[in-house]
């Protein structure tokens, strides 16, 4: 009961926490179900002592009719002849079986006899057995004399009125003794289903105080821990598969930056170290100018490589975070990818590269100078990885495909689910000098990792790829990396269309 207990009613922002409105909102449910179910109890036992009540004075009914007819001491003229020990006999008679009071009248109501006779006094108001003749007419109505209760019919027969009562004392009795026990019953089971009801959210809600303490838990030491999604319930399923989801997310995203920071750490290290030794033997002795001129233009070589590092990283984090959609403009891949073109061509004359662009090049939707950065990370990577006199493919094609969660409208990308969108697709290949695995050419995205194969000629930081995987990411788009052969080194890009 820990967990009800850690349940307050009162939430921080001062309303009822789900426990509390999930029992009060049963215990509403449940007393009104009871309502009806104590009215609909009661209204079916009156009903069926009604009905047994409406029996018995029916049959008494009929019995006084039938000694009325086949005895002459009702009638007018042999009433006042005959004795009244007659008159009750016969009266008795009528009503055997049954302990009903009866008392009968004449037309005006004029009491002519009753049994018992102590019978008399109570309903010998003039003119009320005639009343209620003429209010109820031959049907059953509840009576009550001096506090006692009946069910009573009046009917009428040879000129004369005759009021049937039948006791129902014991009846009021038994009903309000069985409304008492009705009621402790009915309110004992609401308490009940209340506390039932209550346990089995308390179990319900379980397993999100296991989801909590394992939340609570998280820190950069222990990210490994899961939760088992067989002991969770069905509902709470998808709950424990998103939080381990996440929690995949988070722990390579940590490994990333852990990973990320070894690496930064290392590559400026090296330069920094470069640096501090050069200082140190220039100033262990005066020296010529020439010679701190040319340590300067060392120097400087090293600072511009650390100034790389830096605005590398700093781009990085940029596209990492996404771009918003007033960052995104209509570009024209051609004249963007053709001013880069021009901008290596003197790079790859060097070693007799040239390029050859075919397809139709469209307009884009994205950052230009961010684009710019891309074709031309992709221009030197392909002019540093190709062999020597080959020729470096760029071609162009417009494709379909679907973007998951995005959809381009009007210049903006917005929320969507699975629409297709129109890519320009952009693959440049080129000519490998060695051969080189798909294992080797998935590491070349990583950050920082240059392979041992590259010309010597190539100085970088080992952030080309990793670069471009972020830009293209940014923009939405979808990258692919591959080697064919072990020689043709692949690149496709996808874009979206303007």
């Amino acid at each position: 009961m820990r967990l009800l207990n850690n349940m307050t009613p009162i939430a921080t922002d001062g309303r009822l926490s789900l426990l509390w409105r999930t029992i009060l909102l049963l215990s509403l449910c449940v007393i009104v179900t009871q309502i009806f179910l104590y009215v609909w109890i009661q209204r079916s036992v009156n009903d069926h002592f009604e009905q047994m009540d409406a029996e018995i004075l029916t049959h008494a009914a009929f019995n006084l009719r039938q000694y009325m007819d086949s005895n002459s001491i009702f009638d007018t003229s042999n009433t006042k002849k005959k004795p009244l020990s007659q008159q009750m006999l016969a009266l008795q008679n009528a009503s055997i079986d049954y302990e009903v009071k009866t008392v009968i009248t004449d037309n005006d109501g004029q009491v002519l006899i009753s049994m018992p006779t102590s019978f008399i006094s109570q309903s010998s108001h003039h003119s009320a057995v005639k009343m209620l003749w003429q209010k109820y007419h031959e049907q059953p109505f509840d009576l009550t004399i001096n506090d006692r209760h009946y069910r009573a019919i009046v009917i009428q027969h040879t000129r004369r009125l005759a009021l049937i009562a039948l006791p129902i004392d014991v009846h009021h009795q038994y009903l309000a003794q069985f409304n008492r026990q009705l009621i402790l019953i009915l309110v004992a089971i609401t308490f009940i289903l209340v506390f039932i009801a209550a346990f089995s959210v308390h179990l319900g809600f379980a397993p999100l105080a296991t989801i909590r303490q394992k939340m609570s838990r998280i820190n950069a030491e222990q990210l490994d821990d899961r939760i088992v999604v067989a002991d969770m319930p069905s509902e709470l399923r998808p709950l424990a598969e998103s939080y381990n989801a996440m929690m995949d997310k988070l722990a390579h995203n940590f490994e990333s930056l852990s990973r990320f920071s070894d690496d930064i750490a290392h590559e400026l290290r090296t330069p920094l170290a470069t640096l501090s030794t050069q200082t140190q033997v220039m100033l262990s002795k005066l020296r010529d100018s020439h010679e701190y001129i040319e340590q300067l233009h060392h120097q400087h070589d090293t600072l511009a490589q650390l100034s790389n590092l830096i605005n590398n990283m700093l781009l990085l984090a940029k596209t990492q975070k996404g771009l918003i959609h007033s960052q995104f403009n209509r570009v024209d891949s051609d004249l963007l990818l053709t001013k880069m073109m021009v901008y290596y061509e003197w790079i790859a004359e060097d070693r007799a590269i040239s390029f050859k662009k075919t397809g139709k090049f469209k307009t884009i939707l994205g950052d230009e100078s961010l684009l710019q950065r891309l074709f031309a990370n992709l221009l030197a990577n392909a002019i540093y990885y190709a062999a020597s006199d080959s020729i470096i493919h760029i071609s162009a094609a417009t494709v379909t495909d679907n973007v998951a969660g995005r959809v381009v409208n009007s210049g903006q990308i917005s929320s969507s689910s699975n629409m297709p969108a129109s890519y320009l697709q952009i693959i440049f290949t080129n000519h490998l000098t060695e051969p080189m695995t798909q294992a080797e050419v998935d590491k070349l995205s990583e950050r920082f990792y240059r392979h041992h194969k590259t010309l010597s000629m190539h100085i970088g930081t080992g952030l080309g790829l990793s670069i471009v995987h972020a830009i293209v990411n940014a923009h939405r788009g979808k990258i692919a990396i591959t080697v064919k052969d072990d020689y043709h080194f692949e690149v496709s890009i996808k874009l979206l269309l303007a």
